[in-house]
């Protein structure tokens, strides 16, 4: 257990917490963070305006910043909106994991057009080295290498063996749903008169029962997908 500093500026102050650092990261990602989540990942009940320097927050300058003084409500809002101050020796690890999901993605969705052959892992990560990809851990990974592709084009020919799909998704969903097609190449895109959203997108093969599950699960099972034929 390696415990960290979480942080937050408001109202022109700043507050910290000391928070397990493992726990912290896993709850940041929960959609929402209720106080009792809160009791196995501070280190200490107590929210200070400096930790290094042992001083706490005021109780007047936690009621103006977060409308209460109860530490566990202004924890998962630390948690939530702030920054946990990760250790070095963390960081290099996530984005490690990161470049290998990367490399994966890439290696599984990608092949020369010359040949037609895919291209191992070792060559597709000495291509992201030729080219200094940043490779970031906090952003998805299928959006990041998808846009990492256009780097990869400068030093080693590579297309996408995709699926072409159309979509139609009811004018209620379309705001959810243009995070997930946005990077996706898409051939058509059409409004219709009730608003739904018409498109015909390109999907890479490694993410078809993935893109499947979160169009499903986004929109309730209402969208409407169909294979388009290519000639």
């Amino acid at each position: 257990m390696v415990n960290v500093t979480a942080r937050i500026k408001s109202k022109g102050k700043d507050f910290e917490i000391m928070v397990d650092c493992d726990k912290a990261i896993a709850l940041k990602k929960q959609p929402n963070i209720s106080a009792g989540m809160l009791r196995d990942v501070l280190a200490i009940d107590v929210v200070y305006s400096d930790y290094k320097k042992g001083f706490k927050a005021s109780l007047s300058d936690l009621r103006e910043a977060f409308k209460t003084e109860d530490v566990y409500e202004i924890a998962a809002k630390i948690i939530k909106e702030g920054e946990i101050m990760l250790p070095q020796e963390y960081r290099e690890k996530s984005r490690e994991q990161k470049l290998k999901q990367v490399v994966d993605f890439l290696a599984r969705n990608c092949i020369d057009p010359r040949t037609n052959a895919p291209y191992t892992s070792q060559r597709i990560e000495l291509a992201l080295k030729q080219v200094g990809a940043r490779i970031d851990e906090n952003k998805n990974t299928d959006e990041q290498a998808l846009a990492i592709i256009k780097e990869l084009e400068s030093v080693m020919p590579m297309k996408i063996s995709t699926k072409k799909i159309k979509i139609i998704v009811p004018a209620i969903y379309v705001g959810k749903i243009y995070n997930l097609i946005k990077n996706l190449k898409k051939e058509r895109e059409d409004w219709l008169n009730d608003g739904s959203l018409s498109c015909v997108i390109n999907l890479p093969a490694g993410m078809q029962i993935e893109f499947y599950d979160k169009l499903n699960n986004m929109t309730q099972g209402s969208a409407i997908t169909e294979d388009v034929k290519t000639e």
